[in-house]
């Protein structure tokens, strides 16, 4: 038994940034940033919010695999930047399309937080618990970047991407790992609201996204194709099988980087990161919505999800479309 995505939906904010623009908030060019990442635009949030952009992507994905929100019965949604505390979005998601039925938590492993989120809904399938999924990533890092500094703030956009995945006897995820490593946590790391309580002095540090590009850059191209290939032995699949590698749009450079290390067609990893910039854990079904809607994907071929970010986490799954 697994599970088969069935449907695909996403969103992104009406607001679309080029780095034209960006140019006139920081010390930065378009050249600079496309030489350095591949990036020419991304969409900012001017009032969409985590919860907002999920449901619209959560309703299009159920629309598109001829589903109703009543049928639903889990729904998980990843996110680092989500408005509220409490209640969860993936609560506010369900209120929102009407998912009555549905069981509803976040989740959050940054940037690998879709395939951790996606992993999770196997695991609930599997074990019989439910029948049905929508696994949503969803992010508002806009308000979590410093827009002084121009090492981050050309990186990230806003925006969500949706699935609606279902149990099926054959095909679907065939195999998945993934990976953690808290003690290089602060390579990426953000603080959502810092301590400050009576008893202790406030820090007057900004709360912002603090990266070390150079690290992650490492990590990246060393760590993922590891786990790509670990994922692939799992299931018994050579890397010449795979149609196309979906990987978290974070940089062009790195993403080229990981298929040479695979020594794979560099055609096999379709890029989004162009237009809507790095949007952590929507990037990935954000990027498998595009090519659905497209029609470059036909039932039965073999498509490899990976993903990596803070925490640092990474991981990888190999699915029959």
């Amino acid at each position: 038994m697994s599970i088969r995505i069935m449907g695909t939906g996403s969103a992104l904010p009406v607001k679309k940034v080029a780095n034209e623009e960006l140019a006139r908030l920081v010390d930065t060019s378009d050249e600079w940033i496309r030489e350095r990442t591949g990036i020419g635009s991304r969409y900012i949030s001017t009032g969409e919010t985590v919860a907002s952009l999920a449901a619209r992507a959560c309703s299009l994905a159920l629309e598109d695999a001829g589903k109703r929100a009543g049928e639903v019965e889990l729904i998980l949604v990843a996110t680092c930047s989500p408005e509220d505390t409490a209640p969860c979005t993936a609560c506010q998601v369900q209120k929102e399309i009407g998912a009555g039925n549905a069981v509803a938590f976040d989740l959050n492993a940054a940037c690998a937080g879709f395939l951790f989120a996606l992993h999770t809904a196997w695991a609930y399938v599997e074990s019989g618990i439910y029948r049905n999924v929508l696994v949503a990533g969803s992010e508002v890092l806009s308000k979590l970047v410093d827009w002084e500094d121009r090492g981050t703030c050309i990186l990230f956009g806003d925006g969500a991407g949706a699935v609606y995945a279902e149990k099926c006897e054959e095909g679907g995820i065939r195999s998945f790992v993934q990976h953690s490593d808290g003690s290089r946590g602060a390579v990426l790391s953000g603080v959502c609201r810092p301590l400050a309580n009576p008893y202790i002095a406030r820090s007057q540090e900004g709360n912002y996204l603090k990266m070390d590009g150079r690290e992650i850059f490492s990590f990246a191209v060393r760590q993922i194709p590891k786990t790509i290939e670990e994922a692939l032995g799992k299931s018994g699949t050579d890397v010449g099988e795979v149609d196309f590698f979906l990987l978290h749009q974070a940089n062009r450079r790195i993403i080229e980087g990981i298929s040479r290390r695979l020594e794979a067609d560099g055609e096999r990893f379709p890029m989004n990161l162009m237009e809507v910039g790095n949007t952590s854990s929507a990037s990935i079904p954000l990027l498998l919505d595009e090519l659905n809607r497209r029609g470059r994907l036909q039932r039965g071929m073999k498509l490899v999800f990976a993903g990596f970010g803070a925490g640092l986490t990474c991981g990888a799954c190999v699915l029959e479309w």
